[in-house]
């Protein structure tokens, strides 16, 4: 794959069946051809293919006032990017703050973006970034070479002073990086890697710090963001805000002659519970959110669309799956019966039937429509309350006296909280002891980092390249497989996949890959979660304007019918921050 900038080219069988039912319940459902089961996605306009309310018909965009945007977390770790644990929040603050070297298109690949080319060698074991010339970072300083190799050398775990966890299993497979010249970065990998531009972004988490902050000591680095992107850091009060100003100098030129962003500021407000953020842009403390809350999407916010108080974006492209997150290192989930049990015991689309306002679509595994491994049916086992009593049975047998009961672990959020309690009180109906484990978002990474968790209610693997998963998916030691297994035969499709040229090839391999995933329950799958960018009626433009072009210095297009020019529909990993505009 090469790339190159240009105009032309974007988740006991009673404890076990409600804790599956119920989180379905509380989320969101499968589409449904029950006309009771109220209007789905593509009718409600509750899609991506919908686009943006209020977009078409708000004419001119203009510049000034500052985007107030609520978040469902707070990124404790700070923004020292290669040793930072980012969840979506935090990835809309490097949207902000950075830029990566590539970028997703509405074609579901990715082209340069700070970079100006990303081309390989005959057999992709070296990958040649020339970079843009004349772009600067916020202190004034230069993007080159050396600074974009250090960044890489950081995040690989190779740069003195850096401490890189997740990123140097993700970049395991460089070689080297060297300097060709000021603008040009050699990168050679120890295997042919042909999906590599998609690492240059990963999930938008892979942004360019300038040299004074990657060379800064521990807080000070995770702190104080320096990069090229469309705003400049000013303050962060953690758990309050984080203000940035508008970057004067942005290498991007919007229609309008001046540089991107058209707002003058951003401030992102931590707020971890689902109904303050939807007060609060109710009652215009707030005039951007964002939210995966599928009652409220498909209810308030529908009906404050409709009524035109607010403009809405939903969008399940690209789409993180929910899932019940099974540790396969302890007990019960360290029995492939245990796991299959829980898929057996749910009956997931009588439930969405029943409930749901049929906003999301059912996940058979963790890759989702679009993606070159989805399958509409990857085995994963159905609904059969017998077989699973079966199962349950068996495994009893074979371990007599065992603990049946499990604890859940969840986040703070209402929505998601709310799940863990209606498990609890349900399968205490059974007799069946279920503890609920509360904590932040941030601890709840941690906790699944280091295997401290039974079950946890969870959202991962957003879209885009398959070969992104590697890191989450395989064994050996993995210390971000938070399910903990080890799985040779998946191992060994993920090997294939990574260095396998031939497209028709790649397809059949990761479509394996979601047959191993279904088929030994790797993960309790629910639904592709969809969010929504909410905004008040006066705030416009979400997905944001073309992807820059050859030159973008000039001047670029307001529109284009060009989907390579097209940024990703999908806002699993944040969106971009530079075309948001406000009605004065």
């Amino acid at each position: 794959m090469s790339l190159r900038a240009s105009r032309s080219r974007r988740t006991r069988a009673g404890a076990l069946v409600l804790a599956a039912s119920l989180l379905a319940v509380s989320c969101g459902g499968s589409k449904s051809n029950d006309p009771e089961a109220g209007p789905d996605s593509e009718s409600a306009g509750l899609n991506a293919q919908a686009g943006e309310s209020g977009l078409t018909d708000a004419g001119e965009p203009q510049r000034g006032g500052t985007l107030l945007y609520g978040v469902e977390a707070e990124s404790t770790a700070g923004f020292c990017l290669a040793e930072a644990q980012l969840a979506i929040s935090g990835m809309l603050a490097v949207r902000a703050f950075y830029d990566t070297l590539t970028v997703p298109n509405a074609e579901g690949g990715y082209v340069p973006y700070l970079a100006k080319s990303v081309e390989p060698n005959a057999d992709s074991t070296e990958w040649t970034i020339t970079l843009r010339d004349g772009i600067k970072f916020h202190d004034g300083t230069d993007l080159d070479a050396t600074v974009v190799k250090n960044n890489l050398d950081a995040y690989r775990g190779k740069y003195a002073g850096r401490n890189s966890l997740l990123f140097s299993f993700i970049l395991q497979d460089i070689a080297d990086v060297t300097v060709a010249d000021p603008l040009t970065v050699k990168v050679t990998t120890k295997r042919s890697w042909v999906s590599f531009p998609a690492f240059l972004f990963a999930s938008s988490r892979l942004g360019i710090m300038a040299q004074a902050q990657l060379d800064a000591p521990g807080e000070a680095c995770a702190n104080k963001p320096i990069g090229t992107g469309p705003f400049k850091f000013v303050s962060w009060n953690p758990n309050q805000k984080f203000v940035a100003e508008r970057n004067e100098d942005y290498w991007q030129i919007a229609p309008d002659g001046k540089p991107y962003p058209y707002v003058d500021g951003i401030e992102f407000r931590p707020s971890p519970y689902s109904t303050v953020r939807s007060q609060s842009i109710e009652s215009g403390v707030l005039n951007i959110i964002h939210t995966t809350d599928g009652e409220k999407i498909s209810a308030l916010f529908r009906e404050l669309r409709d009524d035109g108080k607010a403009n809405m974006l939903v969008s399940e492209d690209s789409a993180e799956v929910s899932f019940i997150q099974l540790n396969h290192t302890v007990p019960p989930f360290n029995d492939v019966r245990m796991r299959r049990a829980l898929a057996l015991a749910s009956d997931r689309d009588d439930v969405n039937r029943r409930v749901n306002a049929g906003l999301p679509t059912v996940a058979e595994g963790p890759f989702g429509p679009g993606s070159i491994g989805f399958l509409e049916d990857t085995g994963f086992p159905q609904y059969d309350i017998e077989a699973a009593k079966a199962l349950l049975a068996e495994y009893q047998a074979e371990n007599p006296g065992a603990e049946t009961g499990f604890t859940i672990s969840s986040t703070t959020d209402p929505a998601v909280k709310r799940i863990a309690e209606l498990i609890q009180q349900r399968a205490s109906e059974v007799g069946i002891k279920i503890k609920i484990d509360v904590v932040e978002q941030a601890a709840l990474i941690d906790r699944a980092i280091s295997k401290n968790y039974q079950a946890m209610v969870f959202r991962n693997y957003p879209g885009g390249d398959p070969d992104l998963n590697y890191v989450w998916w395989y064994g050996k030691g993995n210390p971000v497989n938070f399910g903990g297994w080890d799985d040779p035969e998946l191992d060994k499709l993920l090997d294939a996949g990574r260095s396998e040229t031939d497209p028709a090839k790649r397809k059949e391999i990761y479509q394996d890959v979601n047959r191993r995933m279904a088929t030994e329950v790797h993960g309790m799958w629910a639904w592709f979660t969809p969010w929504a960018v909410v905004t008040a009626p006066e705030v416009h433009n979400i997905l944001g304007p073309p992807l820059p072009g050859a030159d973008p210095s000039q001047a670029g297009e307001a529109t284009t019918d060009d989907p390579a020019q097209q940024p990703s529909t999908g806002l699993a990993t944040g969106h971009s921050l530079l075309g948001l505009w406000i009605e004065q």
